[in-house]
């Protein structure tokens, strides 16, 4: 009867994990459709401007270093410098992405919705720390290279401006990566503008027909 009891209580608790991740979902659905803005009511000028702004977020080392190639070794740039490296202490994701063939990430990058801590304190999100798709690689290409990709559905996840929105979104509503690159923690640096300013600018730069520059 114990053994039955306990089961109950952990399905009841994965449906509501289940529904509350449904529920944020569905919230930052509502919310991304309203960021949206009309096709074409942004000037190309005023567009390729927005992706300036936005280029300076994703190739920020709090954005790019986790979006590395099929080597799985994540980036790292220490607290006070500037200068990116190879993750320290022979970090190696794997082809999981999240460190499963050797050491989780998870075993430092705890998820937990707390406040970052100051550096040297390992970085942590409300979702499991895991590197991006090695088809979303990011470090080390140009903004240009990065723009084109953002724009091709084959290769951002399938989705269009409004589906970008939703991403950051939903990630915001899970606490996850993309909000967190603003709140790392003292010590650390971040992106410029605030996750609302990027958001605002994605909306604007699809509006324009996501331009790149040449």
């Amino acid at each position: 009867m114990r053994s039955l009891l306990i089961a109950a209580a952990l399905s009841a608790c994965a449906a509501l994990a289940l529904t509350a991740l449904v529920e944020a979902k569905d919230d930052a659905a509502d919310q991304s459709a309203k960021d949206v803005l009309p096709s074409g009511s942004v000037s190309s000028q005023a567009g390729l401007e927005a992706w300036t702004r936005i280029e300076a977020v994703v190739t920020h080392p709090r954005c790019a270093n986790c979006h590395v190639d099929a080597a799985g070794i994540p980036m790292w740039t220490p607290a006070g410098e500037t200068k990116t490296r190879a993750h320290g202490m022979n970090i190696h994701a794997g082809e999981s992405r999240i460190g499963a063939e050797t050491i989780a990430c998870s075993t430092c990058h705890i998820t937990s919705t707390d406040p970052n801590e100051p550096a040297p304190a390992p970085l942590r999100s409300g979702i499991d720390w895991q590197l991006a798709p090695v088809e979303f690689l990011w470090f080390d290409k140009t903004g240009a290279e990065i723009c084109e990709q953002l724009k091709d559905a084959k290769r951002n996840g399938g989705r269009d401006t409004a589906g970008l929105l939703e991403h950051l979104r939903h990630d915001a509503s899970l606490n996850g990566f993309i909000p967190r690159a603003w709140q790392p923690g003292a010590g650390r640096s971040t992106p410029p503008g605030s996750f609302e300013d990027h958001v605002k600018d994605v909306a604007l730069w699809g509006a324009a027909g996501q331009p790149c520059p040449r």
